[in-house]
């Protein structure tokens, strides 16, 4: 399978895709990726994910090849034989990835029971463990991304929308860079310190930027919430369970409620924090003086202070998180 994989990788097409009976067929983009079908529009959003292992073929031999994923034969993807190397590809991945039936007769009554059995024995304890490892080995980082900024507008129903000040867009756009984040969002309400997304999305309370006098706290609270969750992915399955693993394997994507739920979770009860150990050592890799965040944290220092006596950079301050201009524009992100 890794073989024809490596040789469709990246290979890319335009198909006509449905989402259901009652709409119109859209063009779209698909590409092949690691272990699904990626559906996008004309501006490289994702619109859907198709597993590999679920696709399915409703005209099998005939042109315009048209494909559906298992179990939604109302969703459908329509190749043109101009595109017949996608369609060689689909065929031949749908083949590299399916379970061939290697046992019959009694043999497979045999292993059918003992699999079961197995199961059974095994799901309470293993098998939401297993199911959400492997979904998140194989879920490509399109999907990540599409997840984060679905639970990012999701927030806004209980923050209201981001903090947007023009001045401040470029301020965003250097710290962003600077602490190699794809997104940062400044809240308006709800939330006070930060909390991370999939995707390498973060969601910034105002009040990190706001109630200081510089840049590194709200900088701290950033990696801080990195650490306490290093693949934020996997809280989102264990909030689902079973299902959610299922779900994402098959589809690529997750339902509005989970997130819903999720970022409620989030917002309401931020991830505790991680270890000191663990939080000096990111606090070096991505160059942020820890003693400011400690201090936000506690300002007497007391419950901090093995963080404050091991904070790195006490004598030679790495570059500073923002420039002046860029600072002073950030803290009026959210306005008045």
């Amino acid at each position: 399978m890794s073989t024809a994989l490596d040789k469709f990788q990246r290979l890319e097409g335009i198909a006509l895709w449905r989402e259901t009976p009652d709409v119109q067929r859209r063009e779209v983009i698909v590409s092949v990726g690691d272990a699904t079908l990626v559906i996008k529009d004309s501006q490289d959003r994702a619109l859907t994910h198709w597993s590999l292992p679920a696709v399915r073929r409703l005209n099998p031999g005939q042109r315009p090849a048209v494909f559906f994923p298992d179990g939604d034969s109302d969703e459908t993807l329509e190749v043109d034989e101009t595109h017949a190397d996608l369609v060689e590809a689909i065929e031949k991945l749908r083949k590299a990835v399916a379970q061939p039936s290697a046992v019959t007769g009694k043999l497979r009554k045999a292993v059918l029971t003992f699999t079961t059995a197995s199961v059974i024995g095994l799901a309470v304890f293993w098998l939401p463990d297993a199911l959400a490892n492997h979904a998140m080995r194989v879920v490509p980082n399109v999907a990540r991304q599409t997840i984060g900024q679905d639970m990012q507008q999701l927030a806004t129903r209980l923050t209201g929308q981001p903090c947007s000040a023009p001045l401040a867009v470029p301020a965003t756009d250097a710290l962003q860079k600077r602490l190699q984040v794809r997104a940062i969002s400044v809240l308006p309400s709800a939330l006070r310190e930060a909390i991370a997304l999939p995707g390498n999305i973060i969601l910034l309370g105002r009040d990190t930027i706001e109630d200081f006098e510089d840049p590194d706290v709200a900088a701290g609270y950033i990696v801080a919430a990195q650490v306490a969750s290093p693949d934020p992915l996997r809280s989102v399955l264990e909030t689902g369970g079973i299902r959610a693993s299922l779900r994402l394997l098959t589809t690529g994507a997750l339902s509005e409620d989970l997130l819903m739920r999720h970022i409620e979770l989030l917002i309401s009860a931020p991830p505790e924090a991680a270890t000191d150990d663990d939080l000096i050592k990111a606090f070096e890799e991505k160059r942020v003086p820890l003693q400011p965040y400690a201090l936000a944290r506690d300002p007497s220092g007391e419950s901090t202070l093995p963080l404050i006596e091991a904070a790195p950079f006490t004598e030679a301050p790495p570059e500073p998180i923002l420039i002046d201009r860029y600072w002073v524009a950030l803290q009026g992100v959210c306005g008045s």
